[in-house]
């Protein structure tokens, strides 16, 4: 097959270009749930619902469920051609692996320090995708709530204050509320290809459900994996 020279700018390598879409799930409910296992349990011992010792089966439980379903939904997210479930889901599951690896590590109920710092941490970068996420309002209030979840988690554990660790659990709950709205709206909407609980879209993603593949298509040539530079 002849390959156009430079010197002849046509669009012949048109006919032969192909881009190859498979069509997926949206893994955002699953990455939402986990979501919410990890901040109910968390939410239990920052409010004193649980004796501090029960610190060890909530981390593990953490590692064992919310870790792995976040990091599959972060690969899925960016082969979906959505990098802000990817990033956000991705951040997640860093964040809660290590608040459990920490919890695991450290005495019953005591406060560290520097599990403190790498929650401000994260707060920070969930910021990123919350931000980013413009067109799903349900999913940028998500992970902006994570966001505010990390930070007072962070700030109690680096005071030890017990005022901080009360509003991060009060926080931590009403996260899990949000999560699992997000998660049944959007699950709803991919099984039954239409809106079933408003989730909040706007602007390119307010005809998600309505347009048409043209529609969809139409800036995939910019799209990382396509485009020739990240």
């Amino acid at each position: 097959m002849a390959i156009p020279t430079p010197d002849r700018q046509d669009d012949r390598h048109m006919d032969v270009a192909r881009i190859m879409l498979r069509p997926l799930g949206t893994p955002l409910p699953l990455g939402f749930l986990g979501l919410l296992i990890a901040t109910l349990g968390f939410s239990a011992l920052q409010l004193h619902w649980l004796p501090a010792t029960e610190g060890t089966a909530i981390a593990l439980g953490v590692l064992v469920s919310t870790v792995p379903l976040q990091l599959l939904a972060s690969v899925y997210g960016y082969l979906a051609r959505d990098p802000v479930a990817g990033t956000g889901m991705g951040v997640l599951a860093g964040t809660w692996a290590a608040a459990a690896l920490v919890t695991l590590a450290s005495p019953p109920g005591a406060s560290t320090p520097g599990l403190g710092v790498l929650f401000l941490a994260g707060a920070a970068a969930m910021v990123v995708p919350a931000a980013a996420a413009t067109t799903k309002v349900a999913a940028s209030l998500v992970m902006g709530l994570a966001a505010v979840r990390f930070a007072l988690t962070g700030l109690a554990e680096l005071t030890g204050a017990r005022g901080w660790e009360t509003t991060a659990g009060v926080v931590g709950l009403v996260l899990a509320a949000v999560a699992f709205y997000a998660a049944l709206g959007f699950e709803l909407e991919d099984a039954r290809h239409r809106t079933v609980l408003p989730l909040g879209r706007r602007g390119a993603g307010r005809d998600t459900m309505t347009g048409s593949v043209v529609d969809e298509l139409r800036d995939v040539s910019h799209e990382a994996g396509v485009r020739k530079q990240l």
